[in-house]
């Protein structure tokens, strides 16, 4: 079992720079493949960013690819987003989650979710 503890979220202006953490609790954390989502009012949740145990591989939506960068400190079991040149668009409720397989881009790939942290861009 995994608890995941998302913070940093907060209003910023478009163009700010934001870092969010996602805190792990429980066992092997350093095992996991981990991953972050975010879901707007009204839109289906949707990948951002992943992260495999070892950290040795990335990967990106192409909607945050060069501005957003997922990286993990097993050594503190926590795993973070920094999210640079933020637009509008990037409003949204963001998860962290973590994968007892290789993670993916698919929700369903993950077994344990966070409860989110909101992140709003204003213009």
């Amino acid at each position: 079992q995994v608890q995941l503890v998302e913070s940093g979220g907060r209003l910023v202006q478009a163009g700010g720079s934001l870092r969010l953490s996602c805190a792990a609790s429980g066992r092997a954390f350093s095992s996991y493949a981990m991953g972050w989502f975010r879901q707007a009012p009204g839109k289906e949740r949707e990948f951002v960013a992943a992260i495999t145990w070892s950290s040795t591989i990335t990967y990106y939506a192409d909607s945050v690819k060069d501005r957003f960068t997922i990286s993990r400190d097993n050594a503190k079991n926590t795993v973070y987003l920094q999210m640079n040149t933020l637009k509008p668009e990037d409003t949204a409720v963001y998860y962290c989650a973590a994968s007892r397989g290789g993670g993916g881009i698919h929700p369903n790939l993950y077994d344990y979710w966070g409860q989110g942290t909101q992140v709003t861009v204003s213009t």
